[in-house]
């Protein structure tokens, strides 16, 4: 079940969902989501020093990437084709009975802009300032300014609260992150290898 306008608001009264800094429902909130801003951090690929990325590899994919920080009143310009990571302005929490979804929004979509490419949901437990797969599919270079509103929320209940809320599962990756954090799944490819006692190269 997807909740309302009025529903939302109730969930972050009662301190379901967490937003901060408070939202202002009369700019935000829409029929059944809320928009969040862009924030002014974003992480890019280094795809000149880098010839690809090795997943079984021992490079940090941290090391491939670099931040950019975006001062205020400047735009950060996506030119066709290109990839960042950004994250919200807000912070976001969620109780263990509830999950979050991003979408973009429509008036960027039809520039060409989006927001996720697979990652749209974030597990009920979750706490953080949510990562976007910024991209830029159209033709022309588009300039984002930071605090704008870049994306919404959409909220959704579950049958029963979760077990394991993504905040306490081990190994979960992201939870509490504050800024645009570098993909780990190379972490997670070379773990499982080595518990299969796999040798693969660079390891």
């Amino acid at each position: 079940m997807i909740l309302s306008d009025r529903d939302i608001k109730k969930a972050i009264k009662e301190g379901k969902i967490k937003i901060s800094p408070q939202p202002n429902f009369k700019t935000q909130l829409g029929s059944c989501s809320i928009d969040l801003h862009l924030g002014s951090k974003f992480r890019v690929f280094k795809h000149s020093n880098f010839a690809y990325i090795d997943l079984k590899g021992t490079v940090d994919t941290d090391a491939i990437m670099k931040e950019i920080t975006v001062p205020k009143g400047e735009a950060f310009i996506m030119q066709p084709g290109d990839f960042a990571l950004a994250t919200t302005v807000e912070n976001l929490e969620l109780c263990n009975s509830l999950l979050g979804r991003i979408e973009g929004r429509s008036s960027l979509g039809r520039l060409g802009i989006i927001v996720h490419g697979t990652a749209s949901i974030f597990d009920p437990g979750w706490i953080g300032k949510p990562t976007m797969e910024l991209g830029n599919l159209g033709v022309m270079p588009v300039a984002l300014y930071p605090d704008m509103r870049i994306c919404a929320f959409t909220f959704e209940e579950l049958t029963s609260p979760a077990e394991v809320p993504y905040c306490k599962k081990k190994g979960n990756k992201y939870a509490g992150q504050k800024e645009p954090l570098a993909s780990k799944l190379t972490h997670e490819v070379s773990a499982g290898l080595k518990i299969k006692g796999i040798a693969a190269k660079h390891i």
